[in-house]
């Protein structure tokens, strides 16, 4: 693995790429530090240690920490990304966005175009949302967060914000094109993995106070290696279905006649449905800190709260149906169905057209389940820990959850592009076989 790294440092493109790519993470990380003008920053931080249970700390989480130190960064990527998937599902129900996917490079150009303007339109709203809200709320001491609120600050906010959201977007992309992984990714990856040196100088700390034992601490570690493997077996896990191509003859040239795969992955959905069923279930927690002092609306929280069954079984439900869904989103088995018949391809034993279509659907529902199983007990699985256990909460994203898997997947996608460029040029890469291991077959 070592010698690997300095491999990587000895291809003077591929480190100019990996240096890019850090300077650039490092340009986000300052940027979440810097508040927006006219921001009370001790009295917010005082608000947020009462909403960790709530919409605000699933947002702040995939931004680093930027939301509640209220920053020119707040935001993050987060609108970009809502916006893809607003456009992904355009993509599923309008004919006009369905034509621009099926027609190649030039198509998810204008898709990109109308992603950017997606994320202004989407910052804009939301920034003023969050100026807002900021104008709302006190401290628990009573404090204002913005001592001076009106138009001017809420104008302000907007601006600030919205801008930190298209520069962010921007060094995303410049990651992509000129450094190395997927830029977009890799700054979620960064904001959540800027919680890890906090968790363990919090762990240090309880240790050497005598408030942690050795054996806790044993457990805690184990239990982040083993649930950070599973992560990554099943990351790589995929269903391959095989495909013969026959053969035809274009001018003089012969083409067809060779097999391949349609590899289909267990986890299709990602950490998509971990979020989106996050999402349902802090809004009545949410909707509570806006009612503070109302019984009947605390009684309807509490019901939702990390101490009730009713909230891990809807929880787990939830991830189930959401990965189902954005698994038929994102995976369309009449459009392969069709493409493979346009170019002589066909599933062995198999009629072409409605037949394969019903094929890939049939495996796909089956191989989706545990997928789902998976999905939810990696959600669950943190409060359990945490609980158990005893340790800090900021130990939530290492032990499971969306964190985690966002975490392993970008990871395992910035390694395979790093070892790459490495077999480009002969260079051994990180496994002692040459590359990366495949996906595994289920």
């Amino acid at each position: 693995m070592l010698r690997s790294f300095l491999n990587a440092w000895r291809i003077p493109e591929l480190k100019h790429r990996i240096l890019f790519t850090a300077g650039l993470l490092a340009v986000y990380r300052l940027g979440a530090h810097i508040p927006v003008p006219g921001v009370d920053s001790k009295a917010l931080a005082e608000y947020f240690q009462t909403a960790q249970g709530t919409l605000f700390g699933l947002y702040d989480l995939f931004v680093g920490g930027a939301f509640r130190r209220a920053t020119i960064f707040a935001l993050g990527i987060m609108p970009y990304i809502s916006s893809s998937i607003i456009l992904q599902l355009f993509g599923s129900v309008i004919p006009y966005f369905q034509k621009l996917q099926k027609e190649g490079p030039e198509g998810y150009r204008k898709i990109n175009q109308y992603t950017r303007y997606g994320t202004v339109l989407l910052a804009s709203l939301q920034s003023y949302g969050v100026a807002v809200f900021l104008e709302s709320i006190h401290s628990p001491s009573g404090v204002p967060i913005v001592p001076n609120p009106g138009w001017g600050f809420r104008f302000l906010t907007m601006v600030t914000i919205t801008a930190g959201t298209v520069f962010v977007m921007w060094l995303g992309e410049q990651i992509t094109e000129r450094g190395i992984g997927q830029g977009i990714s890799l700054i979620i990856f960064v904001g959540i993995i800027a919680r890890l040196p906090d968790a363990i100088l919090t762990e240090i700390s309880q240790l050497r106070v005598g408030a942690r034992g050795i054996f806790t601490e044993l457990v805690l570690i184990g239990t982040v290696l083993g649930v950070t493997g599973v992560v990554v077996y099943v990351t790589q896990g995929q269903r391959r279905i095989p495909v013969q191509y026959a053969k035809r003859v274009v001018g003089r040239r012969m083409y067809g006649g060779q097999s391949t795969h349609i590899p289909l992955r267990v986890n299709t959905a990602g950490m998509i449905p971990i979020i989106f069923a996050q999402a349902i279930m802090f809004l009545p927690s949410t909707m509570a800190q806006f009612f503070q002092g109302n019984e009947v609306m605390e009684r309807f929280a509490g019901l939702f709260s990390y101490e009730s069954w009713l909230y891990w079984i809807l929880y787990g439900s939830l991830i189930v149906f959401f990965t189902y869904f954005y698994t038929a989103v994102v995976v369309n088995p009449v459009d392969l169905a069709d493409n493979m018949k346009k170019y002589g391809g066909f599933i062995p034993g198999v009629r072409p057209g409605k037949r394969t279509s019903d094929y890939i659907d049939r495996v796909l529902t089956r191989i989706t389940l545990p997928g789902a199983v998976y999905l939810a007990l990696v959600a669950i699985l943190p409060y359990f820990v945490i609980r158990a256990l005893g340790i800090y909460a900021g130990w939530q994203s290492f032990v499971g959850g969306a964190g985690t898997i966002i975490i392993v997947g970008v990871a395992l996608d910035t390694l395979q592009q790093i070892e790459a460029h490495l077999l480009m040029r002969h260079y051994e890469g990180f496994l002692k076989r040459g590359r990366i291991r495949g996906r595994r077959r289920f």
